[in-house]
């Protein structure tokens, strides 16, 4: 492809997926010193010849496996006056030498130094750039976004916010739009737009060196579609033993604290889970929160209602033990999953009280949050909990993130990897911010964006299964962080797997999650013997 002084064998390095790896999430700083320490021992261009590369034989092996698509169209970038619009030209000019028709749309000329000698390649081999955008994008196959990469600190505007709508508005209707490391105007950091302005939606990100944490929550997921890691030649750190402030949850990171499922075991080696709560009137919410526990792997289940009224039994699942409040024995539980319905009555916030005396594994829910936010002494036991040794396991929705640390909504979507820490700091807790991308926050710095589930899990009582498979997980002796980690891949899994069945997104029933996690909790922690 792209000549260098010597051979570089890193041009024809493996892209990497990132599916089921426990992968680093590198921030813009993290990404610039790791950039100025591999530029000051490369000859010069070394990194955008092997960006570039990457995203030529990207689109040349979709090309070449896609048999919708009509190899004769040609591919349109889009360059940047930035490094994303070099890369951009990089990967234009091998494409041009594989045989594959390509023109480039450069509004502004480039730039910087590495960006020049791009251009000049370009040109050299003939590859077509023009500085308008086309009239229509029918005549082209695969148009590529190569606008801006993780320097932007302003807005799209002009020609580039103009490009930014329509590249987004046809991977709504056709897909086939690739972002060269991240969307342009996405905050890598965070997941959020930069600004008010437009930001490119692609079906598919080439993303160089390491994934970012923005391409994975808030906004980032829907706007960066599947992601491709191109290291290029600086490798993907797979070292769970190295530091990696962000990692992306996988299975690797929880599988190993699982209980083992000997032949010589039996219900109680499995753990006692009491679900507290059901004020009266709202019995559902902890029964689904049951129900998910039985299907995680707990030994026994109770619910413990907070209210009059709840039924003698669930008819559907009659292995549960339903209970008034003050007929369990608390203190004897393995652990307790406190909230699910559980209302904000005086009886409500003694009872979390209570459970907070108790020297048992907790996660802590919904309704029980809200009383957190409410009661700063009970928000204090929590901390002081966690500074014991026996740390809770906290679960809020942005909307009860910033109840719970005297925020907004907004603010708490602006920066969600903030907003965990913050949570995590305040409690001494494991805290799981719920949304696109759920944080997993541990007090003591471990952090994890998690990459299942999707839209399938906007619906009423989702929220109490994955507080039931947590307070499973936590009855099973798997430590907080671990088991939120582990409910939480669970539990997005399921729901992109009945998605995969046409069960969703749209109609999913949080009920159907809860079978469809026990599938997959055999398949990935206890498969069967070959």
């Amino acid at each position: 492809m792209i000549a260098t002084a010597s051979p570089d064998p890193s041009l024809h390095q493996p892209l990497v997926s990132p599916r089921d790896r426990p992968l680093p999430l590198y921030t813009v700083a993290e990404l610039r010193a790791i950039e100025m320490h591999a530029e000051a021992a490369l000859p010069a261009h070394t990194l955008m010849a092997r960006a570039g590369a990457a995203s030529a034989r990207f689109l040349a092996d979709r090309i070449g496996h896609d048999e919708n698509f009509a190899a004769n169209l040609p591919i349109w970038i889009i360059a940047g006056p930035g490094n994303n619009g070099g890369d951009a030209l990089v990967a234009a000019t091998g494409l041009h030498r594989m045989g594959i028709a390509v023109e480039v749309c450069m509004p502004i000329e480039v730039k910087p130094e590495d960006a020049r000698w791009a251009l000049a390649e370009a040109r050299a081999a003939g590859v077509t750039i023009s500085a308008a955008l086309p009239a229509s994008f029918d005549s082209y196959g695969w148009l590529v976004d190569g606008m801006f990469g993780i320097g932007l600190a302003r807005p799209l505007e002009g020609v580039f916010a103009e490009a930014a709508e329509r590249l987004s508005r046809r991977a709504r209707e056709a897909s086939r739009v690739l972002a060269l490391d991240v969307p342009s105007g996405l905050d890598s950091d965070t997941g959020n737009a930069v600004g008010p302005g437009a930001v490119v939606r692609a079906s598919e990100t080439v993303t160089f060196i390491g994934a970012k944490p923005g391409l994975y929550t808030a906004s980032g997921r829907d706007l960066a579609g599947a992601v491709t890691i191109a290291p290029l030649g600086l490798g993907v750190d797979m070292n769970l033993a190295a530091p990696a402030p962000i990692r992306l949850n996988a299975p690797a990171l929880f599988a190993s604290r699982f209980p083992a499922r000997s032949h010589a075991t039996h219900k109680g080696t499995y753990g006692s889970l009491a679900v507290v709560g059901g004020d009266t009137g709202m019995c559902g919410a902890p029964i689904l929160a049951a129900r998910a526990a039985l299907h995680a792997g707990a030994g026994k289940v109770h619910v413990a209602f907070v209210g009059a009224g709840g039924p003698a039994y669930d008819p559907p699942h009659p292995e549960l033990m339903l209970h008034a409040l003050d007929d369990v024995p608390l203190d004897t539980m393995d652990a307790l999953a406190i909230g699910c319905g559980m209302g904000g009555s005086v009886r409500a916030a003694a009872t979390l009280r209570r459970a907070l005396s108790l020297d048992v594994p907790k996660i802590i829910d919904a309704d029980a949050l809200n009383l957190l936010a409410r009661d700063a002494s009970l928000a204090d036991e929590v901390a002081a909990c966690g500074a014991a040794g026996d740390v809770c396991v906290l679960t809020p929705h942005p909307l009860e993130a910033a109840r719970l640390i005297g925020s907004s909504a907004a603010t708490v979507q602006k920066d969600r990897l903030a907003a965990a820490r913050a949570l995590a700091a305040r409690f001494a807790s494991v805290a799981v911010l719920k949304g696109a991308g759920t944080v997993i926050a541990a007090p003591d710095g471990r952090v994890a964006i998690n990459p299942t589930g999707s839209a399938a899990l906007a619906t009423g009582g989702t929220g109490d299964v994955l507080g039931g498979i947590i307070g499973a997980l936590l009855a099973q002796r798997l430590p907080p962080y671990e088991a939120a980690l582990a409910g939480v891949y669970l539990h997005g899994l399921a729901a992109d797997a009945l998605t995969e069945r046409g069960h969703g997104p749209a109609g999913l029933t949080a009920g159907e999650l809860a079978p469809v996690v026990r599938e997959l909790l055999n398949r990935l922690i206890y498969p069967p013997h070959a």
